[in-house]
């Protein structure tokens, strides 16, 4: 049996995200990767976490979903506090990453090869207010041909850093203004048996 650690990083602001389809999304991630014989921990960062476990859930993991809501083009900023605490605990322990991956002695070494975590995966599900032709169109005003993917770098930086590997995400769009949530749910499960289910 694999070993999935689904983070939860909703934050709730009252008459704009109380957090139903972020609760919608988690249970069908939970679902469909339990169909894929995985054992599922989830952590609720709004519900408070132990810094130690969670280290210990990611060396557990071998694969990390983060589910969230998109807040001003990042996950709200309990995530950032999340990632924080953890992956520093977890390289003051000797763990996740063993430097940056560069020597004095081997200038070749590129920065970002430090990493432990080879052989787990990471993926984003997200929902944006933003709708889909947003992205990846450079006639765009915001992201001028960005995808959600590129917008997130910074996000995923973080477990390409430490050596996983950074699957595509999955994104439901125009949540405010035009919520298609069972399409979108249809979706996430098309897009897990992509990525994940080819690795049954």
């Amino acid at each position: 049996m694999k070993h999935l650690l689904l983070i939860n990083a909703h934050q709730f602001y009252e008459h704009i995200s109380a957090g139903r389809l972020n609760r919608t999304m988690l249970g069908v991630l939970k679902e469909e990767m339990e169909k894929y014989d995985y054992e599922v921990r989830q952590t609720d960062i709004e519900s408070g976490y132990n810094i130690d476990v969670e280290v210990q859930n990611h060396d557990w993991a071998d694969i990390v979903i983060l589910q969230t809501p998109v807040y001003w083009f990042g996950a709200p900023w309990i995530y950032k506090k999340y990632v924080d605490e953890v992956f520093t605990a977890a390289m003051m322990q000797g763990r996740f990453i063993t430097g940056d991956g560069r020597t004095r002695h081997d200038p070749s070494k590129q920065y970002g090869t430090g990493g432990l975590m080879q052989g787990k995966k990471y993926m984003l599900s997200l929902t944006w207010n933003a709708p889909k032709d947003a992205f990846g169109d450079k006639d765009q005003v915001l992201f001028a041909g960005k995808t959600a993917d590129d917008v997130f770098v910074a996000n995923t930086a973080n477990y390409k850093f430490c050596g996983a590997e950074v699957l595509p995400s999955f994104s439901c769009h125009d949540v405010m203004k035009a919520p298609v949530t069972e399409d979108d749910i249809a979706r996430l499960r098309e897009h897990l048996a992509k990525t994940i289910g080819q690795d049954k």
